[in-house]
């Protein structure tokens, strides 16, 4: 029989119960010694001999996994390998006295290494999918290099037009005919399309359109920019735009006392078909009078419950830089505004717009005031090295970058392609914001909706699968913000506990409340000193 091994005299505290179980388990096995295959007792003796003399927990964990295996499968305990009990348990506690937070080999091998195993098992089948099912724009970036090179010979732009806004917007496709020279479409479709452009108005940046992939049908990026036939088609009564019944002033909209929204332009870089203000986009672009911005001021200036002031548009980022530094400046001169958002597409449109100037417009205004850049991204498929770039130089000159996604069929509805969506945009430097449900109000978007469950679901399975930060809040807009998360709270129960549903696996589990008479007792912390 082998010898206990040595081992030093740090304390550690007596066996957890989860080592406990592990010895009873380990010698609650009977013992076939003559039966064991002599490869496996050599094994079984270099494992051992590795695991005595290490100062790594690894070869001790080795040991234990080949010994709990063989106990489970073979009916064999350690002593069948001539190991006894003493010999593992000072193993056992050579491993707690190695690890900086003397975590118990009971504990690791058998309750943490199965739930990472459970965990891993969870997101094997994403992993697995993420970057064929829904790759993003820099998987697909060789494949956008050779559709920029085709777009700027169709249009006979230079790479200088290429890579200025003004180059961009001027040879931007907005007609169908230029639109069928880029893109290749059916028959029917290009019919189709030209009839839902007499009503409904198309323009996208020649950048915008090399993120298209030929030949995927319902690419995200064609879905989200090329109108089809079902926003004329769909059946139903447009509710009117949030314009008279939410906005007390001049381009002011309105939900919350603390904070409101300034229409401040109609233009956008490019028009998307999912568009919340389609109507109010339709008309020609502006940019507004001084008057009009006076008066938008006027109203916040007056209203000191304001602190949160949202510039939007269409686009705050297509206003020159001259009109968006005056905007800021006189927000930040009104004490009661405290933090300002600048609402924007551009960066995944035409990221050639973001200029130094520009940049430095953000952070001065940011060294006031915290400022935050709210985008909308919908699939990962528009982050492109470019616009990854574009955000990460966003985010060294403002508080944060946060994205406000819609959820949309075809584009980002299943939980693959949303989970790829929101780590995607955080590596590029942009929280997981929002997620609001399409709206309602338009039958335009109807072919776009998808249900609030389907919704749900896919929130609800990123907990404990993907980075917290990484995951956003569900939202319907209905007169306001509406949180859509599916309740974890099972019931109360009579000794002062809950039972809570983790969303990922739908286990439950006994939370404890916290004691009422204890919550009631005003007399604590340093309040406990005055009596």
């Amino acid at each position: 029989m082998e010898q206990s091994c040595h081992h030093t005299d740090r304390p550690t505290s007596d066996w957890d119960q989860y080592t406990e179980a592990l010895f009873t388990t380990l010698f609650a096995a009977g013992d076939n010694d003559t039966t064991v295959p002599e490869d496996e007792q050599q094994t079984v003796a270099q494992l051992l001999a590795e695991a005595r003399q290490t100062d790594k927990t690894g070869p001790i964990l080795d040991l234990f996994s080949f010994l709990l295996n063989q106990a489970g499968e073979n009916r064999r305990s350690p002593t069948a390998f001539t190991i006894d009990r003493p010999t593992l348990e000072d193993l056992a506690r050579k491993h707690q006295q190695i690890d900086e937070h003397l975590v118990s080999i009971g504990g690791r091998l058998t309750q943490a290494r199965p739930i990472a195993v459970e965990a891993n098992q969870r997101v094997d089948e994403y992993l697995a999918e993420k970057d064929t099912v829904a790759p993003s724009g820099i998987e697909l970036w060789d494949t956008i290099l050779e559709n920029q090179q085709r777009i700027k010979k169709a249009l006979s732009m230079t790479d200088e037009e290429w890579h200025s806004f003004p180059g961009q917007i001027r040879h931007s496709i907005d007609s169908i005919d230029t639109l069928a020279g880029l893109v290749d479409l059916p028959e029917a479709a290009v019919a189709s399309i030209t009839k839902v452009t007499e009503k409904y108005r198309m323009r996208l940046t020649p950048y915008y359109t090399s993120l298209i992939m030929p030949g995927s049908v319902n690419d995200p990026i064609m879905l989200q920019s090329i109108p089809t036939g079902e926003m004329i088609d769909n059946a139903g009564i447009e509710i009117p735009p949030v314009a008279a019944d939410h906005s007390p002033a001049r381009l002011i909209d309105q939900f919350y006392p603390r904070v409101v929204t300034i229409k401040a332009t109609n233009m956008c870089a490019m028009y998307c078909t999912h568009c919340l203000r389609i109507a109010h986009i339709g008309r020609k672009d502006q940019i507004y009078s001084r008057d009009a911005y006076n008066e938008a001021l006027d109203y916040i200036r007056s209203n000191t419950r304001i602190r949160d002031v949202l510039i939007t548009g269409g686009d705050a980022f297509v206003l020159p830089n001259s009109m968006l530094k005056w905007l800021l400046e006189e927000l930040d001169r009104i004490d009661h505004v405290k933090l300002k958002r600048l609402g924007t597409r551009v960066p995944v449109t035409v990221p050639m717009r973001v200029d130094e100037e520009l940049l430095d417009i953000i952070e001065a205004s940011n060294d006031r005031k915290p400022i935050r850049v709210v985008t909308q991204i919908n699939t990962a498929q528009e982050i492109t090295p470019v616009s990854r770039d574009t955000f990460r130089r966003i985010s060294k000159r403002c508080f944060t970058v946060l994205n406000q996604a819609v959820l949309l069929k075809g584009i980002n509805d299943s939980r693959v392609k949303m989970w790829k969506l929101c780590e995607t945009i955080q590596e590029a430097y942009v929280r997981p914001y929002y997620i609001f449900n399409c709206s309602y109000r338009n039958p335009q978007f109807t072919h776009f909706r998808v249900p609030l469950e389907v919704g749900r679901d896919i929130v609800e399975s990123m907990y404990g699968n993907i980075s917290g930060d990484a995951i956003p809040r569900y939202i319907a807009t209905a007169g306001g913000k509406i949180p859509l998360h599916r309740s974890n709270v099972v019931t109360m129960n009579d000794n002062n506990s809950y039972t809570l549903k983790k969303p990922w696996n739908g286990q439950e589990v006994s939370y404890p409340d916290a004691d009422p008479q204890l919550y009631a007792n005003d007399h604590f912390a340093f309040a406990g000193y005055q009596r």
